[in-house]
């Protein structure tokens, strides 16, 4: 291809004050056996910088949902079903949209159905889907927001964007071999937790406490301060959260902007979660956390927890006044031995619960 092709295909205008990067960027992707049409198309849709590492991801040769149903002994509406289980837009039956490998997935579900049954296992796909999604995301946004970000605002041309972006995607590689040996060092650690928290009323029940705190003045904060500065925020958040909840041999179960849901075996360990994240945040003068514990029994389904003792600890989180964690009576009971300090904080009506709730607000020894 010459320059005159990619001035035909409306790619490349020599008297663009851009126009010898572009050219550079057109001649590196035609190197990697780029086609024209497919440059075409990736400027139309204005990915032309990132059309290398788009087709390093997921390479080789596409097929069809029906082809896919046809090769492993299903219908098109069970390739589709699996397809938005797993979190994907559905495809016309004729796309080809999967990739060879691909065909993994729909062999592995086969297997899956045959042990556990279709609606468990569609259940089962449906939670790795949205956890993968949201890694997925997060490694885009790294590459944008450390990366990307910083290239565009030098000014640097869209080959070493393009160079930077394939360089990005050939790492993610690397990093995803990694991933079988993370989710059974993960699996290893809930299967040891959830056998110490086995409740004896019902298998997928287990006896944990459960945590809830969240930043009092987020809201207001984000009506004043910069979009940065309300990342800076949430991140600094998350980081305390995720590294203490982990060090305390427990669980983030979800954040949900400026909350997070957590479970721990140990209730002194829980409290100990929650006072170190008022802790960290004492003196912002932006937000202030506070927090709400319960303990007893909890029904665990698809990675979530749910139950009256989950409602309870939500419920007593939302009527805490910024600074201050509250707990049940069984959190404290169960808590004792471990160098805090109770003191009494009364009984509260608590939306959804008929009866008031005695609780006891917790402090450092």
């Amino acid at each position: 291809m010459t320059a005159a092709d990619y001035r035909a295909a409306g790619l490349y205008d020599p008297g663009a004050p851009d126009a010898a990067d572009r050219l550079a960027l057109l001649e590196w992707l035609a190197a990697r056996g780029v086609t024209l049409a497919q440059m075409v198309e990736a400027a139309r849709d204005a990915s032309l910088s990132g059309l290398a590492g788009d087709l390093a991801l997921r390479p080789g040769r596409r097929t069809t949902a029906r082809d896919l149903a046809r090769e492993y002994g299903l219908t098109v509406e069970q390739v589709r079903k699996v397809s938005l289980a797993a979190g994907l837009p559905p495809r016309a039956p004729d796309e080809p949209a999967y990739t060879v490998d691909d065909g993994r997935l729909f062999a592995a579900f086969i297997g899956g159905v045959a042990m556990f049954g279709e609606r468990a296992i569609l259940r089962s796909t449906r939670v790795i889907g949205s956890s993968l999604a949201r890694i997925a995301e997060a490694v885009v946004s790294l590459f944008q927001v450390n990366i990307e970000g910083p290239l565009r605002e030098a000014g640097v041309g869209e080959l070493a964007v393009a160079e930077q972006n394939l360089s990005a995607i050939e790492t993610l590689h690397g990093v995803s071999s990694l991933l079988p040996e993370l989710f059974s060092a993960h699996v290893e650690t809930a299967i040891r937790r959830l056998r110490e928290a086995r409740s004896s009323v019902a298998l997928g029940t287990a006896r944990l406490a459960v945590g809830f705190v969240d930043l009092v003045g987020f809201t207001m904060l984000g009506r004043r301060a910069s979009s940065q500065e309300l990342v800076e925020v949430i991140e600094r958040f998350e980081e305390v959260a995720y590294d203490t909840i982990a060090a305390r041999d427990g669980r983030v179960v979800k954040l949900i902007g400026d909350e997070v849901m957590f479970v721990v075996r140990d209730a002194a360990a829980a409290c100990d979660v929650a006072l170190t994240l008022v802790e960290h945040f004492a003196g912002d003068p932006a937000v202030t956390p506070r927090g709400g514990l319960a303990w007893g029994e909890l029904l665990y389904r698809g990675g979530d927890y749910y139950g009256p003792t989950v409602n309870l600890a939500a419920r007593v989180a939302q009527i805490a006044v910024p600074g201050e964690l509250l707990v049940t009576t069984e959190v404290a009971s169960q808590a004792a031995a471990g160098g805090l300090r109770f003191e009494p904080a009364g009984r509260r009506m608590l939306k959804g619960f008929d009866e008031p709730v005695t609780l006891v607000a917790v402090a450092r020894a």
